[in-house]
Parts: structure tokens; C-alpha cells; sequence
């Protein structure tokens, strides 16, 4: 059976130019998750060239942007979280040019108990297979310890790790998935080398962590645009990858130091 999923629609193609569209997707990735593969990539050389092994080393996310000054550091986490979304805000005027939307993408509410069901499946599945395999890479030497928080102790901590988890799973999927293969959809990319350049483009701004980070990433990136063609929703790639972000911030804000199998910096 074929897969079902999103085409591109042939009044883009008429209206919008192959080489207008092409450098439109460039600006979109610079100014959003290549730039971070750039960056990941930058900061993974420095990692390889600096004494000691990968795993003696560690890679902190949602660390605090003002210590010992809560109020501050809260206004700094809004305003992370708020202008990291500013590239879906872009994604979604430009689809409003072609008449489309984000629903075109399958980011909307029109049904919600499918993503929710597909998502949360999804996210127990890779789940479990994604600790196992950050666990093994970096007992090789392959990869950082990664630090999912290191937030101080107040009121807004776990709020703060819950909109983070969503903001980058909404970035992501959106651009990374759902923007990315319309946009090489209609400049005649085939299926197979879309999926691989959002695959990759997954890995590499994962790279920061190290080759672990980077294989695990780029596999979950196949499932994840695989899944987005026979579904043709972003939806349920979102709530999965909020629950797997949500589950790593705060299951680690719960459990580091507690447990013997958990790597802390």
C-alpha cells in the first residue's frame, strides 16, 4: 500500500519560483535550527580537540540565565522560550502566502486524541530505546554527558522545563519536518533525499553532544519524517517529542544524584 501524506500543491509552484522558494528555505534554516547545526558542529570540534574524553565532558541545556537572581532569570527563560518560536511565526506567514497554513502541516487541533494516542506511543517506544543507546555511546566514549537542567530550586523551575520541552519540539518538527519536506517537495527533491536532509539536518544540531547525539538524533529523524509522510501531521511528532523532552528535563531534575545509572556532570 502506498503511503499517504502531504504533496505539493501545484499553485505554490506556479506563483512562487524554484530559486525564490529554494533561497527562502535557506533564510528559514539560517535564521532557526541550521544555524544550530552550525553552531553544534563548532562546538563539537572544540569538544574532540579539548583534553580529556567526550564523556568526562558535559553539555548543559536549560541552564540558569541570571544565578542567585530568580525574577531576572525567569524573564530571561520567557524570553528564550518566546523568541525561539519567532521561526514557526515565519513559517507560518510565509505558508499564509501560498493561501496554505500551519494546518497544512498538520499542526492544528482538528484531532487531537489521534496525535495524542500516536504521539504518546511514539514517545514510549523511542523512549526507552534513546536512553538505552545515550547510555552505551557515551560508556564508549562517543558522547558528552548531557545535563538536561541545571536550574535553581524555585517556584517556576518544572513550569520553565515543561515550556522548554514544548517550545523545542514545536520548532522542530514544524521546521525540521513539516516546512522542510513541503519546501523540498515542490523544488522536485525526490522522497528519499528529503527525508535524508531532514534526517541529517536533525543529527547536526544534536552534534554538540557528541556522535551519539548525532547518530540517535539523525535515526530518530528517519522514523520521525517517515511517520509525518504516512500521517501527514506534525501533531503527533509533536507530543512525542514534548513527552521525551519533558521526560528527560524534569525526570532529571527529579532523579540526578538519586540514581546510580544516570551520568551527572
Amino acid at each position: 500500500m502506498a503511503e499517504a501524506g502531504p504533496v505539493a500543491d501545484s499553485l505554490p509552484a506556479e506563483r512562487l519560483s524554484r530559486r525564490l522558494l529554494g533561497h527562502e528555505t535557506l533564510l528559514v534554516l539560517a535564521l532557526s535550527l541550521g544555524a544550530s547545526g552550525i553552531s553544534a558542529l563548532i562546538s563539537f570540534i572544540g569538544s574532540v580537540t579539548r583534553p580529556g574524553g567526550l564523556k568526562d565532558q558535559a553539555a548543559t541545556l536549560n541552564a540558569s540565565a541570571a544565578p542567585g537572581r530568580p525574577w531576572l532569570d525567569l524573564a530571561w527563560q520567557l524570553f528564550g522560550i518566546a523568541t525561539a518560536l519567532v521561526p514557526v511565526a515565519l513559517v507560518a506567514h510565509l505558508l499564509l502566502r501560498e493561501g496554505r497554513s500551519l494546518r497544512t502541516l498538520g499542526f492544528d487541533r482538528t484531532r487531537p486524541w489521534p496525535d495524542l494516542g500516536r504521539g504518546a506511543a511514539l514517545a514510549a517506544v523511542i523512549g526507552s530505546t534513546g536512553i538505552a543507546f545515550y547510555l552505551a555511546a557515551r560508556a564508549l566514549g562517543f558522547n558528552l554527558t548531557v545535563v538536561p537542567e541545571a536550574l535553581p530550586e524555585v517556584w517556576w523551575k518544572y513550569p520553565v522545563l515543561i515550556l522548554s520541552a514544548v517550545q523545542n519540539s514545536v520548532l522542530e518538527e514544524v521546521i525540521v519536518v513539516g516546512y522542510l519536506l513541503r519546501r523540498l517537495d515542490q523544488l522536485g527533491w525526490s522522497r528519499n533525499a528529503a527525508l535524508a536532509a531532514s534526517s541529517v539536518l536533525r543529527g547536526s544540531y544534536h552534534l554538540y553532544q557528541g556522535i551519539g547525539g548525532f547518530v540517535g538524533n539523525m535515526v530518530m529523524g528517519v522514523v520521525f519524517a517517515h511517520l509525518y509522510r504516512r500521517w501527514g501531521r506534525v501533531g503527533p511528532l509533536v507530543v512525542a517529542h514534548s513527552l521525551l523532552d519533558i521526560g528527560a528535563f524534569v525526570g532529571y531534575a527529579l532523579l540526578a544524584g538519586k540514581v546510580s545509572w544516570l551520568p551527572t556532570a
